[in-house]
């Protein structure tokens, strides 16, 4: 995809390369996403949470939780906000994975920061409990929806 913007003289910033992310996670392409990410590093272009955002879900897609967390490792590390859509992507991606916990501790971490929590969040962290055999976690993330 750089490539192809290059020979195609359209200029790498923010916006195309969260186009171009957004469009690798559509495909299932998580790899080509994470190349973006790290091209988007090395020249110095600025992400932003939408760029983020977009690359976890990639990651979900592709079933690859850890790289999904590594994302969120950065996006803190770079004083990047995540937001619902962000966390939903990461807690699914847990959920795909065998990250129940880290599941749960984004939802706590969730609460912590005041980013809003929405039926997807929930049935996400529900799915990582049951995956990981957690029932008693299960229900208490499902009598905290309702709430």
């Amino acid at each position: 995809i750089l490539g192809m913007m290059a020979r195609s003289s359209i200029q790498m910033n923010t916006i195309t390369c969260n186009a171009a992310i957004s469009a690798c996670a559509k495909g299932s392409g998580w790899t080509l996403a994470l190349q973006l990410v790290s091209e988007m590093a090395r020249s110095s272009i600025q992400m932003d949470t939408i760029t983020c955002s977009a690359a976890v879900s990639a990651c979900e897609k592709g079933g690859e939780w850890t790289q999904a967390m590594e994302i969120l490792g950065m996006m803190a590390r770079s004083s990047i906000q995540m937001n619902t859509i962000t966390c939903n992507a990461a807690i699914s991606a847990c959920a795909k994975g065998s990250g129940w916990t880290l599941a749960l501790q984004l939802v706590s971490e969730m609460a912590r920061s005041s980013i809003q929590m929405d039926t997807i969040t929930c049935s996400a962290a529900v799915s990582a409990c049951e995956k990981g055999g957690e029932w008693t976690q299960a229900m208490e993330i499902l009598g905290m929806m309702a709430r």
